[in-house]
């Protein structure tokens, strides 16, 4: 059972992050266009990324994640398993502010400038980068 929970959760982390990382792209596109007919399919094309892919992936992740944890609950011993749980909180966090930030750039598009959201695109990926860290190295258990 265990090894499904996980498969499901690494396919749903692969999705979450290619969502994410896509949804801000779009957003520095969409808010340096300047035609509506073009911002208008910039909404739909967030607004179906965001709801068909991106948040759904990230409910699975964190869903299959706890699941992993419900079968292992010693893990939850582990120190390098806390500074993920606190990475991925930032990875819910971006995920959340791509949801307002989509609503809002629909009702005021020159809000945020393209630069804002070029580095917005960064927050997900450093945050991944430590995530995989934490788990494929596992830092904390390193006597040196």
């Amino acid at each position: 059972m265990y090894l499904w929970v996980k498969t499901l959760h690494v396919v749903a982390v692969i999705s979450w992050m290619a969502g994410l990382l896509y949804i801000f792209r779009l957003f520095v596109y969409h808010a340096m266009e300047t035609e509506p007919v073009v911002r208008e399919r910039f909404q739909v094309m967030e607004r179906r990324l965001l709801n068909a892919i991106t948040t759904p992936a990230g409910v699975v992740t964190v869903a299959t994640g706890l699941g992993m944890i419900a079968l292992n609950p010693d893990w939850l011993k582990m120190p390098w398993l806390h500074v993920k749980f606190t990475l991925v909180l930032g990875l819910i966090a971006s995920n959340a502010f791509a949801i307002v930030a989509r609503k809002r750039l629909i009702t005021t598009p020159t809000r945020w400038k393209h630069q804002f959201f070029r580095v917005m695109n960064e927050v997900p990926t450093l945050l991944m980068v430590v995530i995989v860290a934490m788990v494929i190295l596992k830092p904390m258990l390193w006597k040196g």
